[in-house]
């Protein structure tokens, strides 16, 4: 099964976060932070939902990697993988 999202929405998948801080220390499941980065899977054609002619200028593209606010979007799970559905205004910064 394939996602694809319709007016500003795009589609992303989290980055798995680190396990091991830069000093060696091991995070437990608990400590880790919730991920913001994530890599774009697929992106709507930017149309309106509102029905007015002016369309939402969607500024990523697939394999994007990308910082999302955090406990944006909605979650779904289609053939065992995990994504989020997030309006693009939810998305803060491209990550070079």
């Amino acid at each position: 099964m394939k996602i694809i999202p319709i007016y500003d929405r795009v589609v992303v998948k989290m980055v798995e976060a680190e396990e091991t801080t830069k000093s060696g220390i091991i995070l437990t499941a608990s400590a880790k932070e919730k991920p913001q980065v994530a890599e774009v899977v697929a992106v709507g054609d930017g149309n309106p939902h509102d029905g007015s002619k002016d369309a939402v200028a969607v500024k990523v593209s697939v394999g994007d990697k990308v910082i999302v606010s955090k406990y944006a979007g909605t979650e779904v799970k289609v053939d065992g993988e995990e994504y989020i559905i997030v309006n693009m205004g939810d998305i803060l910064a491209i990550v070079k």
